[in-house]
C-alpha cells in the first residue's frame, strides 16, 4: 500500500505555515535545571490556586447545570457586562457608543476572528518590527502580506509607516501592541498613538490594538489607550485575562464597532460555538468575590523588582555591546547585539550551558533572515535563577563578541 502525498492536499492558507518557533524552542528544555527565559507566561506561583478551586467548586455544586451546558456565543452575560463596565470605567470604550464587546477563547482567537471577518487574499497588514509571533502566523494564514515597520524607544516609526501607506494601496489592517509590547517592552507614546489615528482615517485602515500587559505597568505614568482615543470605529480591542490571571483558562475579550462585531460572532459560532462556560464562570466567580486590583498590584510588584533585577544584572554580566530595552511594564524585554551575529545559533549554545531565550529571528517578518536581536522573559524565574542565568549568558556573549 502506498501512501497518497497529503502535502498535495493542503490549502494555500497553511501549507506554507510552520509552527511557533518558541513552541519548538519549549521542545529543547527537557534537560533538568536550565534556566528559561523563554517564555511568555505569568509567574505561575502568583496563581490564585485556591480561591480559583473554592470558586471552580462552588460554580459547580450550585451552578452547574449552567456552567456544563451550552451558551451564546457572545459569552457568559454576567461576565460580558462585567467587561463592558471595565471598559467604560477605565474610559477604554465609551457608554452607548455603537461598540459591543464579546468574550473570545484567549486574545489570540480574537485576533484570528477580525482577520477571518477582514482580510480577503492580496489584502497587506502593517506590523510591528518586531512582533508578536501569534499575530504574524494569523495573518499569513489569511494570505495577506506583511509589512514590517520598526519599532523605535517610543513606538512604531510614523515616518516609515507613511511612507509605506503612500507605496501600497492594499493596507488594510495595523497590527499593535502598542503598551509593553511584546516582544520589546517598548510603549507607544501618546503623540504617536494619536498620530496612527490620523493616519488609520487619511489612508483608510483598521487598527488591531492588542492589549494583554496593559494592567502590568510597575513604572512611569499610565497612556491612553488608542481605543481610547478611537471616535471611528476604526480600533479593534483585544484583551485577555491570560497575563492578570491565568492563560490556562483561555478566556479573552474583544471591543469593536457593533457591525464587524457581527461578522467576528459568525465566524466564532463555525470555530467553537462558545468560549468554555466553566471557565468564563470561574473568571466571574473570582471577580466579584475577590479583588482584582489586588491581585494585579501584587503581579506589578513582583515583575517590577524581577525586571529591574534583570536589567541590573544584564548591565553587569552583558558584554557592553549588547544593549537592552527598559521596559515599565509587562513581562519582556529585547536584547540587541551588534549587526551580523546570528542569534539562533547562539540560543543553542545557549541551551547547551542550561539558558534559554527567544531569538530576534521568529519576531521577525522574514523570520529566515539572520538576526542580531533576542527575546527575554522575567516573570517566571526567580531572582536567583536570573541572576545565573544572565551570568552564564553574559559569559556566552562576551566569547561571541570577542570582549
Amino acid at each position: 500500500i502506498t501512501n497518497m502525498d497529503i502535502k498535495t492536499k493542503f490549502s494555500d492558507k497553511v501549507k506554507d505555515l510552520e509552527a511557533s518557533a518558541i513552541r519548538e524552542i519549549f521542545k529543547l528544555l527537557d534537560k533538568p535545571g536550565i534556566i528559561s527565559f523563554a517564555g511568555g507566561a505569568p509567574d505561575p506561583e502568583l496563581f490564585p490556586c485556591d480561591e480559583l478551586s473554592e470558586v471552580a467548586a462552588d460554580v459547580l455544586k450550585n451552578n452547574g447545570k449552567i456552567a456544563l451546558q451550552y451558551c451564546v456565543t457572545e459569552g457568559y452575560a454576567p461576565l460580558r457586562d462585567w467587561v463592558k463596565n471595565r471598559l467604560v470605567s477605565q474610559g477604554i470604550v465609551k457608554e452607548n457608543d455603537n461598540n459591543e464587546t464579546i468574550i473570545v477563547s484567549g486574545g489570540q482567537q480574537g485576533i484570528d476572528l477580525a482577520s477571518k471577518s477582514l482580510l480577503n487574499p492580496g489584502d497587506a497588514v502593517v506590523c510591528e518590527q518586531p512582533s508578536f509571533i501569534g499575530g504574524l502566523n494569523c495573518f499569513r494564514s489569511y494570505n495577506a502580506e506583511i509589512y514590517g515597520v520598526k519599532v523605535q524607544s517610543d513606538g512604531i516609526d510614523m515616518e516609515e509607516l507613511e511612507a509605506l501607506l503612500k507605496q501600497h494601496s492594499n493596507i488594510k489592517i495595523l497590527y499593535t501592541i502598542a503598551t509593553f509590547q511584546n516582544p520589546s517592552g517598548i510603549t507607544m507614546s501618546l503623540e504617536k498613538r494619536k498620530k496612527l489615528l490620523e493616519l488609520a482615517e487619511q489612508y483608510d485602515f483598521m487598527i488591531f490594538e492588542d492589549n494583554p500587559y496593559g494592567e502590568l505597568r510597575f513604572a512611569g505614568d499610565d497612556v491612553p489607550t488608542i481605543k481610547s482615543l478611537d471616535t471611528q470605529g476604526r480600533v479593534v480591542y483585544l484583551g485577555s485575562f491570560s497575563k492578570i490571571l491565568s492563560p490556562g483558562i483561555r478566556v479573552g475579550f474583544t471591543s469593536c464597532d457593533k457591525e464587524l462585531m457581527e461578522r467576528m460572532i459568525i465566524c466564532k459560532q463555525v470555530q467553537d460555538v462558545h468560549t468554555n462556560v466553566l471557565a468564563q464562570m470561574v473568571v466571574y466567580g473570582f471577580l466579584t468575590k475577590y479583588s482584582i486590583d489586588e491581585h494585579i498590584s501584587k503581579l506589578k510588584e513582583t515583575y517590577g523588582e524581577k525586571c529591574r533585577f534583570m536589567c541590573e544584572c544584564m548591565d553587569k554580566y552583558f558584554p557592553s555591546s549588547v544593549s537592552h530595552t527598559v521596559p515599565e511594564g509587562g513581562i519582556f524585554l529585547f536584547c540587541e547585539m551588534p549587526d551580523g551575529y546570528d542569534t539562533k545559533a547562539i540560543m543553542a549554545k545557549a541551551v547547551d550551558r542550561g539558558v534559554a531565550f527567544v531569538p530576534g529571528s521568529t519576531t521577525m517578518i522574514d523570520d529566515k533572515a539572520v538576526c542580531s536581536s533576542f527575546r527575554m522573559n522575567y516573570s517566571t524565574a526567580s531572582k536567583e535563577q536570573i541572576e545565573s542565568g544572565i551570568k552564564t549568558l553574559g559569559d556566552l556573549l562576551k566569547e561571541e563578541v570577542g570582549e
